[in-house]
């Protein structure tokens, strides 16, 4: 059978962005050719220093050979000014919407050798809506400005966020399976999802998150599902406490994001925690530490969450052996403890850390 062709854009953005998107597109070229895949590679822009340089964040002719000539993409990190600076937006956040990638997967886990309670859980967060509409406005009043922003929900995006949150907990389920199958031990028996919200305050938005949210779980398909709720305040409270009872958990697009980062807490490190945008035939990984200015250009940035990152777009362009491939050995680097940057408490450089997970590939 003909070896299947990736094209995958490489949008390396800001900081060490530059450093780490050569590192996935390395884990990529060194698949092992049993796996019957071969990529090639598009050099694309978008970010802070590509605005400064063109006048935009985001060229049109980035976002059109996404469109027609890739089947998914990588993006590093984007620096964002701390003031408003007039035609600057987030590039990931446009690109989000105009290639319709509604959902943000961050899967946060700790490895066998990491000790403690072990943590396996995924946070699928809306992409698209609530307040990062960016529709904001500021009225002089008598009492000084007045600062207001839309917050928006619609049935179709928190119905479609649900749906692919259950997807996930099932496809979870059947590799949970499998390990037992084979012996291995298991500390789940069945798939869980829980819906995040604020209701109880904002019972318009947030309710109707929910209520699309639980329609939608409600499916035959996803009738072994099991399906709860937690309000965000309490949800973030148990998260931290028991970070192990939770399977998969779908919130709207905010509290998604505050969630996703502050888990990646529980494991120690941004540098850990991959993401993939993704919509019903796109996928783009994108590692979730930023462009971290601070050691930008000294080699030591931690090239693991970009090369989850490459498996979790894998896994949702359909190879989900090559994507396994990558993830065992990264475990095995994580887990010997012997190649590990400085924000693990290591003395490795990205080059070192790359090396080790090549040689474990």
């Amino acid at each position: 059978m003909a070896a299947r062709t990736l094209r995958i854009g490489l949008i390396p953005g800001d900081g060490i962005g530059r450093e780490v998107i050569p590192a996935g597109r390395r884990i990529l070229e060194a698949l092992p050719a049993s796996l019957n895949l071969k990529f090639s590679f598009v050099d694309l822009d978008a970010g802070w220093d590509t605005f400064k340089r063109t006048g935009t964040a985001l060229p049109e002719k980035t976002v059109e050979t996404l469109k027609k000539e890739c089947d998914g993409a990588l993006f590093g990190a984007v620096s964002s000014p701390t003031t408003k600076v007039a035609g600057y937006s987030s590039p990931i956040v446009a690109l989000r919407k105009r290639l319709d990638l509604y959902a943000n997967v961050r899967p946060v886990k700790t490895t066998a050798g990491a000790g403690g309670s072990p943590i396996d859980l995924v946070i699928v967060r809306e992409n698209t809506e609530d307040l990062y509409v960016k529709e904001e406005r500021t009225t002089d009043t008598p009492n000084g400005k007045v600062a207001e922003a839309v917050k928006r929900i619609s049935e179709r995006a928190s119905s479609r966020i649900a749906t692919m949150a259950g997807e996930i907990a099932l496809r979870r389920q059947k590799i949970r399976d499998v390990a037992a199958a084979s012996g291995a031990a298991v500390t789940r028996s069945k798939p869980m999802v829980t819906i995040t919200h604020k209701s109880n305050v904002l019972s318009q938005t947030d309710g109707l998150f929910r209520e699309a949210s639980r329609q939608a779980l409600a499916a035959q398909k996803f009738a072994n599902v099991e399906v709860e709720e937690q309000i965000v305040d309490s949800m973030v409270y148990k998260l931290f406490r028991q970070p192990q009872y939770y399977d998969v958990i779908v919130a709207p697009n905010l509290y998604g994001d505050i969630l996703s980062d502050g888990a990646a807490a529980l494991v120690g490190s941004l540098g850990l925690v991959p993401s993939a945008n993704v919509g019903d035939s796109f996928a783009i990984g994108e590692p979730c530490h930023g462009s971290a200015p601070d050691i930008e250009g000294k080699g030591i940035a931690n090239p693991i969450a970009t090369l989850r990152s490459v498996a979790l777009m894998l896994e949702f362009l359909g190879e989900e052996p090559a994507a396994a491939k990558i993830y065992a050995a990264v475990d095995a680097n994580l887990d010997e403890g012997k190649f590990l940057s400085p924000d693990l408490g290591g003395k490795a450089t990205t080059q070192e850390v790359l090396e080790d997970v090549l040689k474990r590939l």
